[in-house]
C-alpha cells in the first residue's frame, strides 16, 4: 500500500532483462532478473532493457572502384552488456541510429576501394571490418557486437544483366570450343579409318594381283608341258583372250552396266 513517507514497490523482471532505477532523476542502481524492490516515490524505474541478442539490418548504397553503384544489406547482431547497462541507456539517445551511422561510414570507406568482382569476393572481409569497427566504437556505450554479415550485395539491374550476358557468352564460347575439339577428334578418327581402309584395300589388290600372276604362271607352265608346239607368247595370248571374253560375259549379264570401248 501507500504511505506518506515511502512505500516498498516490488517488480518482477524476466530472464535477460534489467531495469534502470533513478532517485530524483539521478541513476542509483540496476535491478536484475527476478524480484526487485525499490522505494516509491523516491526511486523510479525509468527503463527496462533487454539483454537478448538483437539484429539490425541496414541497407547502404555506395559505388565501387570501377564506378558501379551497388546496394549492400548489412546485418549486425548485438546485445546490451549487463555490467554496462547504464551506459547503454544514458550515453546514447538512439543506439540503432548510431550503429547505422557507423555502418554507413565503414561501408562507404571500404567498398569504393574495391572493384565489383573484388567486392563480391570480399563480402566476408567487409563484414569483419564492420564488426571490428563497431565493437571498437560501441563498447564504450555498453554494447557488444556479436556478429556482422553482408547478407546481400546487389548491383544495378542493367549491370546484373550485362554480367549475366558476359557469363552466358563465356559458357557459349567454352561449349563451342568443346564442340570443335569433338569435331576435330571425329575428323581425325575418320581420316585414320579411311587411311587404314585404303591400306587394307591396297594390300588386298596386291594379293589379288599376285594370285592372278601366279595363276597365269601355272597355266602357262602346264599348257607348255602338254602342248609342246605352243610358245609362251601363244599361251599368254590365249589366256588374255579367255579373260577378255569372261569380262564381256560379266558386263553383258549386268542390265544397268555401262561400258565404254576405246
Amino acid at each position: 500500500g501507500r504511505c506518506p513517507v515511502g512505500c516498498l514497490n516490488f517488480v518482477c523482471l524476466n530472464t535477460s532483462e534489467v531495469a534502470i532505477v533513478e532517485r530524483f532523476g539521478k541513476y542509483t542502481y540496476t535491478l536484475n532478473e527476478g524480484l526487485g524492490i525499490y522505494v516509491w516515490p523516491f526511486h523510479k524505474i525509468v527503463k527496462t532493457l533487454s539483454l537478448r541478442v538483437q539484429q539490425l539490418d541496414v541497407q547502404v548504397e555506395t559505388k565501387t572502384k570501377d564506378d558501379v553503384f551497388v546496394q549492400l544489406v548489412v546485418s549486425v547482431q548485438f546485445n546490451v552488456r549487463r555490467e554496462k547497462a547504464p551506459d547503454a541507456y544514458y550515453k546514447l539517445t538512439n543506439s540503432r541510429q548510431q550503429m547505422s551511422s557507423y555502418i554507413y561510414d565503414v561501408i562507404r570507406s571500404t567498398v569504393p576501394t574495391l572493384e565489383l568482382d573484388q567486392a563480391f569476393l570480399s563480402k566476408e572481409d567487409i563484414a569483419v571490418e564492420v564488426r571490428d569497427r563497431l565493437q571498437e566504437r560501441m563498447n564504450s556505450y555498453g554494447f557488444e557486437i556479436k556478429q556482422a554479415l553482408v547478407t546481400d550485395l546487389s548491383p544495378d539491374v542493367k549491370v546484373r544483366a550485362s554480367m549475366n550476358q558476359i557469363n552466358a557468352n563465356r559458357r557459349l564460347r567454352m561449349a563451342a570450343q568443346h564442340r570443335a575439339e569433338a569435331d576435330k577428334i571425329t575428323l581425325v578418327k575418320q581420316a585414320e579409318a579411311q587411311a587404314e581402309s585404303k591400306y587394307l584395300s591396297g594390300v588386298g589388290v596386291a594379293n589379288q594381283r599376285k594370285a592372278i600372276v601366279s595363276g597365269f604362271k601355272d597355266s602357262v607352265s602346264e599348257f607348255s608341258e602338254k602342248v609342246t608346239s605352243a610358245s609362251a607368247v601363244d599361251v599368254m595370248t590365249l589366256l588374255l583372250t579367255t579373260q577378255y571374253f569372261d569380262m564381256l560375259q560379266r558386263v553383258g549379264s549386268q542390265p544397268t552396266a555401262t561400258t565404254v570401248f576405246v
